[in-house]
């Protein structure tokens, strides 16, 4: 059985409320139900924090032991060099992750940390992204 975790970035704890036409409706709490549901056959923990430093303490922690890491970093994608050299300083793959597609909105969110160092990217297929990185891994 794979051992994933997803790591969600700042303002992703606002999902069902915040910027509902780009985001959508629903709770990340709720659609991780379904994911776990949907893959039963993998271990799937999640973790979420709006401090920079939280999430590359969790990268660090997790990043030697787990066979995949599902990371959207948010806003962090654009600007933290610090999560970038912890994706890279690890062992266990990360697949990037994002809702929306980054490169239809403003042009600051082009520009990824994460990516140089990742697996793969998922991006702009909604809550479906999760689904696509997990699929990747399993």
């Amino acid at each position: 059985m794979k051992k994933l975790i997803i790591i969600n970035g700042p303002n992703l704890n606002l999902l069902g409320k915040r910027e509902p036409e780009i985001y959508g409706h629903q709770t990340f709490k709720d659609y991780l139900e379904i994911l776990k549901e949907k893959f039963s056959n993998a271990e799937l923990l999640y973790f979420q924090s709006n401090i920079e430093g939280e999430l590359i303490s969790k990268i660090q922690e997790v990043g030697f032991d787990y066979d995949g890491i599902i990371l959207n970093a948010a806003a962090y994608t654009h600007t933290s060099v610090g999560i970038g050299d912890a994706i890279k300083a690890i062992s266990t793959p990360v697949v990037e992750v994002h809702i929306s597609n980054t490169f239809s909105r403003e042009e600051f969110r082009h520009q990824s940390y994460i990516s140089p160092n990742a697996k793969g990217v998922i991006l702009g297929f909604g809550m479906q992204s999760y689904d696509l990185a997990i699929e990747s891994f399993i």
